[in-house]
């Protein structure tokens, strides 16, 4: 199984659509990546600048873990 690699110019749309899973940890972060039902637009690098997190790649290490931890999970059910 091939780990799932984020970058920080991934555009919102592109991010939901390839992992839904990643609104929920958005969400958790306090990061809007829907608005009306339509995926924000921009990239996750914008939507965190904008919520002033200075260290995107934290966020992204992290929602790369909780994405590939999904995935094993998904695998092994």
């Amino acid at each position: 199984m091939e780990k799932i690699k984020i970058t920080q110019d991934i555009l919102i749309e592109d991010l939901v659509e390839k992992y839904p899973d990643s609104i929920q940890f958005l969400t958790k972060k306090g990061i809007v990546c829907f608005v009306c039902g339509e995926p924000a637009w921009g990239t996750l690098s914008e939507l965190c600048s904008k919520k002033g997190i200075v260290n995107i790649d934290i966020v992204i290490g992290e929602l790369e873990k909780f994405l590939n931890e999904i995935n094993v999970n998904k695998i092994n059910n």
